[in-house]
Formats: structure tokens, C-alpha cells, sequence
């Protein structure tokens, strides 16, 4: 989900709202249907009761894409399995990877405006091609691994139902061909008037707007990641959250709720929940917002062969839309509805069966209807609510935490976790061995500093 796509207290910079202060993640989240479909992984919960080595040379806070990927790939650089500590609150795969809606779905054009008010034109450019590489990345990974993750490479569509909407995407489109950007190379491809319906399969569309993407099932992915990791010697300690990091001599002292770690380097892939632990990052530098989420089965109007190829964003107006994937393996959908349902890190139980029965007319009304009463079974699944951490400059915090020696971030994605992540873990990992910015390969946008929070002060 993108944040230019939300409501102005998501959207425009900094929260409107009153502060809210983060927490640890909540013990008693609800199921998504990604952790119910994936039960059976069997380092879920590992050393749920162990004590926790006494140290290590990187501390991993964190078991989402962000934190496995990031030990991935110190492994990938020569950095021994037993060197690396990944550290999780909950059961492995708890927090925003386990709770999103399956997208790996590049900006493209989208967004591009808001994108170039924060940054100019030319770190604009540079997040579009990172997206844009992300995705080639994450499809080439799971390909040459040959991982069972339901990855669906694709294209997407912005579906407009609205004049507000169509005029947001035009703008953007101008924007970025004002600036040098080429729709062609990045394979997008724009319909209006019937052929909009026609292409989208969605009625009542006045222009839809195409290109590459993907859905995936995230948990699998990030449990096969897991699973390799800890093979090659990494550490994974579950339900084992951490409270505080303070310097320890020459060291860091990891807290937590089974006794403090020593380590030489800590990562923060907490995304939403950063907060909890830094206490720079505010509820106005990195806010979260709860997104409700639910899985439908279809009717026979979008099974067997009448299933939807393409993801898609059905967009209301300017603000407000729709993320809708179809899982081709089994035909599951699953819907996002684009505005906060809560505001904080414990609003990740805040789903309602108002928004649910929202999510099943919605759906209704994209399949058309169905001649054949409804069986048993059919319609909605489970509705779950999955955080995204915004910051007021809508790109992610990502390197060296320059005020605290020796800590990192990875996180604070605004939505696009799965767009940038595959690129992002590489850069982080390669700042832990001491390497420059540029070997990133990032926005410097992206890149953490004082400077960078002192703006949203």
C-alpha cells in the first residue's frame, strides 16, 4: 500500500493526530491467513524457552523479510551462521510480513509526485528503478532457489472508478515524464473508456492503469529463508522481545525478557514497532496505522477458469481504494481496504466486522453477480489487521543510526516493505561490514540521519 493512495493523516507527512506511544508487539494478535496456512513450519517457535547465548557479533531484532534477508545476506558475504543472533517477540514471522496483503508491487509511476515534493526529481527517479529492481530481484531469488511461495509474477492495475482518481494518476504520469522518467521502460501501459473495463475485468472503470508485479504468499517465502539461514548456523530465538539497548564498555547490551545480550552490532527490522525500542523515532517520525485485511473464497463468478490473472488497486478517489490478488494456486482473494482502522502498534487487533462485511460487498461488486446460491464455505475466510509504518517523508529509514554507534534500521516502509526490502537488506548488509553508501546502491533518500529527523520535529 502506498502512502499517497491514504487519507491526508496518512498521507501527507506527519500525523495530524495526537501522539500515540509505541509499544511491544502485542502477544494476543489474531491469525492472518498467511500464519493459519503455515502452522506446521518448525522453527515457528523455536528456543520459545531457551536461554539466549550471552553474545554475539550481530544482533538481528526482528524475523520478517527484512531481519531474515539481512542474515542472508551477511551470509552471502562470508559472515559465519554462528556470528548472528535474530531476536523476535513473537512466533517467527509475527509482524508486518505476516500480516500484509501479498503484494510485491512496484510504484511505477504511482506516487511519483509526492515522491518529488520531498526529495526533487532525481531521488524520485532513483525510487522508481529501486521498485523497479526489487521486483526483478525477488523474482530471479525465488526462481533460482526454487522456493514453494505461491510467487505469481504478473502485472497490476490501478483501476479508477472516479474523476479525483484518474486526475491523481495523470498527474503523476506528468510528473514523471517531466522529469525524464519513460513508461515504456518500465512496462506500463494505460487504457481508458471500455477498454478499461475490458483489460481490468472491473465495471464501471473509466481508466486503468498497468504494469509488472507479483503476489506471493510472504510467510512461505520468509520461512524458507529462515529455514536456509539457520541451516548455515544463525541463530533464531522467538518469543524473546527486547526492551532496551544501552552501551555496554565496548559492546551493546541487547535487553531482554530472558537477560541482556552482548553484542558488537544490533539491526532494527521492527518496521512499526522501532519505536519501541528508539526513542527518537516518535509517533510523528515513524507512525503506525492498522490496514484490515481479509481472505474470501469466490463464488463460482471468479473460479476455475473466471479467476483474476492480475492484482489490482481499485481506486474511489484520490485517497481511498481497494487492494484486491487473487491466489492462483487455490483461488483465495484477498482484500485490503486502504484507510486506517487504528493508529498505534496495539491497533493491530483493531479489525471490525463492519470493515469485513465492506471488504465482501466490494468483492461483490467486482465479480459480478452469481446465479447459484451461496454454498457453505464460500465468501469471507478470516479478516486480520496488518501495521504499516509511515514517515513523514514517505521513504524508509535505512542505515547506521548515526547518534548510537553500532545500531542499524531497516524499516518504516510506508506500505512498500515488499517493494523495497529485497534491495534494502542487501545495502544494510553491506553497511554492517563497513562498506560505503554508495555500494548500497540506494536513494540517498533512504539513508537515516539526525538531519533527516530533525525535519520532522
Amino acid at each position: 500500500m502506498a502512502a499517497s493512495n491514504l487519507p491526508p493523516e496518512m498521507a501527507n507527512g506527519a500525523p495530524s493526530q495526537t501522539a500515540v506511544n509505541p509499544n511491544l508487539p502485542p502477544a494476543t494478535a489474531s491469525l492472518s491467513y498467511w500464519q493459519r496456512t503455515t502452522r506446521a513450519f518448525k522453527y515457528l517457535n523455536h528456543n520459545q524457552t531457551n536461554t539466549p547465548p550471552a553474545s554475539t557479533t550481530y544482533a538481528i531484532i526482528g524475523s520478517g523479510l527484512a531481519g531474515a534477508l539481512v542474515a542472508y545476506n551477511l551470509l552471502e558475504r562470508g559472515v559465519q551462521g554462528e556470528e548472528i543472533l535474530i531476536l523476535e517477540a513473537r512466533e517467527a514471522v509475527s509482524g508486518s510480513t505476516g500480516r500484509n496483503a501479498g503484494h510485491v508491487r512496484p510504484d511505477a509511476f504511482r506516487n511519483f509526485s509526492g515522491y518529488q515534493a520531498f526529495h526533487g526529481s532525481e531521488q524520485a527517479l532513483k525510487i522508481v528503478a529501486t521498485e523497479e529492481t526489487n521486483l526483478k530481484r525477488i523474482a530471479a531469488f525465488i526462481r533460482d532457489k526454487q522456493i514453494q511461495c505461491d510467487f505469481n509474477l504478473t502485472t497490476t492495475f490501478d483501476v479508477c472508478l472516479g474523476p479525483d482518481a484518474v486526475e491523481d494518476e495523470e498527474k503523476n504520469i506528468k510528473d514523471y515524464l517531466d522529469a525524464g522518467g519513460n513508461l515504456a521502460s518500465l512496462g506500463v501501459k494505460c487504457w481508458y473508456g471500455d477498454a478499461a473495463e475490458e483489460k481490468s475485468s472491473c465495471p464501471g472503470a473509466s481508466a486503468a492503469y498497468e504494469w509488472p508485479a507479483a503476489s506471493i504468499h510472504p510467510v512461505k517465502l520468509v520461512h524458507w529463508v529462515l529455514e536456509h539461514v539457520i541451516e548455515r548456523g544463525v541463530q533464531l530465538w522467538t518469543h524473546c522481545p527486547v526492551d532496551e539497548i544501552r552501551e555496554d564498555s565496548a559492546k551493546l547490551g541487547v535487553q531482554t525478557s530472558r537477560g541482556v545480550i552482548s553484542a558488537d552490532k544490533v539491526v532494527h527490522c521492527t518496521n512499526a514497532f522501532a519505536g519501541s525500542i528508539l526513542s527518537q523515532l516518535t509517533a510523528e517520525r515513524l507512525t503506525p496505522f492498522a490496514v484490515q485485511v481479509a481472505s474470501v473464497i469466490p463464488s463460482s463468478a471468479a473460479s476455475g477458469d473466471k479467476t483474476f490473472k492480475s492484482t489490482m488497486a481499485l481506486r474511489e478517489n484520490a485517497r481511498m481504494f481497494y487492494g484486491f490478488a487473487q491466489k492462483p494456486l487455490d483461488g483465495t482473494i484477498i482484500v485490503s481496504v486502504g484507510r486506517p482502522v487504528g493508529k498505534g502498534v496495539q491497533a493491530e487487533e483493531s479489525h471490525t466486522p463492519q470493515v469485513a462485511e465492506e471488504i465482501v460487498q466490494r468483492i461483490s461488486k467486482l465479480i459480478g453477480p452469481n446465479d447459484e446460491p451461496q454454498r457453505s464455505g464460500e465468501g469471507l475466510d478470516t479478516t486480520w489487521t496488518g501495521l504499516i509504518a509511515f514517515t513523514p517523508d514517505k521513504v524508509p529509514y535505512i542505515g547506521e543510526i548515526d547518534e548510537l554507534p553500532g545500531q542499524y534500521i531497516c524499516a518504516g516502509f510506508n506500505g512498500h516493505g515488499m517493494a523495497n526490502i529485497f534491495t534494502c537488506a542487501g545495502g544494510i548488509a553491506g553497511l554492517l561490514l563497513g562498506r560505503p553508501w554508495e555500494s548500497t546502491q540506494l536513494p540517498e533518500c533512504y539513508c537515516y540521519s539526525q538531519a533527516r529527523l530533525s525535519k520532522s520535529a
